[in-house]
């Protein structure tokens, strides 16, 4: 089979930016690259037009009042999707998520008698909990997540780690560990893009930055990042503090910054699309803080060791499995105290400090081109063993 055209089914994309939407996105560039026509089906977004140089199919959606900028989608009630996707002749459909765009993914699969693959994600239940206050409806929504997975044909996760929150939640089927990457070439040589993200930043090389670039949800544990600065600020006066993105909870952080005094030495910059401007901001940073026990492969700490930016975890977490204490990055328990500590003792010692960086981006950093590589293999494979 010479092309195989691929559906990619999301609930959420660009302009929405998180890992799953950049996952998504960098399979559709690569794997029409490598495979033929590749489509992204996904709720709608207002005022926003697509640009990327593959189709994205949208479909009916409303705004969440939980969580925005995130949108349901109503593929049911989309009379216009059913003609454009009857039309389009899908070799493998691959689902990233197991609400309204997996279900229907499901449904194109059946419909189609083709091949679908899901790839769990997400700590979905700690999304749940926040939205929904009745415990039985939140076990009643795993149940029916983890249905989702035993009826697809192929189930993948992004490290081993993440499928032990998979078991958890009660599926026991066969999965495949498919790792995520990168769009950022590693450079043996940041100081262009680290001069720049200075001047964007107005941070000059007097200061050590620490750098957050993330939804600015609750979830990751920003508000114990946040009261961790005040310390770290009495050790290290020359410090700062930026933290890029947008979510439910930056006006309560800005708020919390302010009530500890320390509003004027903390940037909240704005989403930053442009991915050039993104490395540069990446680049000047000397330590990237991610203390989030919510994420499952942490991309942004794969892009920071890009461009040189170690990161400080909490130990355990799904996002720090790769990471190896003073090797390749740094990790630290998960409370104010330890975490200050930690960033204080990394920006104590520049020299060890830079070894750490260098390792980290040797050890951290698969292209997105890799993984579309071994990605379409597999269904290569699989459409091989449906025939």
């Amino acid at each position: 089979m010479d092309e195989i055209v691929t559906g990619l089914f999301n609930d959420g994309y660009i302009p929405i930016i998180d890992g799953v939407t950049v996952t998504v996105r960098n399979y559709a560039y690569w794997l029409r690259k490598k495979l033929g026509p590749t489509y992204v089906i996904t709720p709608f977004v207002p005022n926003y037009k697509d640009t990327d140089p593959f189709p994205v199919i949208r479909f009916l959606s409303l705004p969440t009042v939980v969580r925005p900028p995130y949108r349901i989608g109503f593929p049911d009630f989309d009379i216009r999707l059913r003609s454009v996707l009857k039309n389009r002749d899908f070799d493998i459909v691959h689902a990233h998520s197991p609400f309204a765009a997996g279900k229907l993914a499901l449904r194109v699969a059946r419909g189609k008698h083709v091949p679908i693959i899901a790839t769990f994600h997400s700590k979905y239940r700690d999304d749940l909990t926040r939205a929904i206050a009745i415990k039985a409806i939140v076990h009643d929504q795993i149940k029916r997540i983890v249905e989702f997975y035993y009826n697809v044909d192929h189930v993948w996760v992004p490290q081993e780690s993440v499928a032990q929150t998979l078991r958890e939640y009660g599926y026991k089927g066969p999965y495949d560990v498919v790792e995520n990457g990168i769009d950022f070439e590693p450079l043996d040589d940041i100081a262009p893009y680290r001069t720049s993200g200075a001047e964007h930043l107005g941070l000059p090389e007097e200061y050590l930055v620490g750098l957050f670039v993330g939804q600015h949800i609750l979830e990751k544990n920003l508000e114990l990042l946040v009261r961790s600065l005040p310390s770290i600020m009495d050790a290290l006066p020359n410090f700062r503090m930026v933290f890029v993105g947008k979510g439910y909870a930056k006006e309560s952080l800005i708020d919390l910054a302010r009530q500890l005094g320390i509003s004027n030495k903390v940037i909240f910059h704005e989403v930053v699309y442009d991915r050039e401007l993104l490395k540069a901001i990446y680049a000047r940073a000397d330590v990237f803080l991610f203390p989030s026990l919510y994420d499952t492969s942490g991309l942004v700490v794969r892009e920071a060791a890009a461009m040189k930016t170690p990161s400080i975890l909490i130990q355990g977490s799904d996002a720090a499995v790769f990471v190896h204490d003073g090797e390749n990055g740094f990790l630290s328990a998960e409370d104010t105290v330890s975490y200050a500590q930690t960033v204080v003792s990394a920006l104590s010692d520049k020299e060890a400090l830079a070894e750490i960086a260098d390792h980290a981006q040797k050890t951290l950093c698969r292209t997105w081109e890799d993984v579309a590589t071994e990605v379409a293999e597999r269904y290569r494979s699989i459409l091989n063993r449906w025939a």
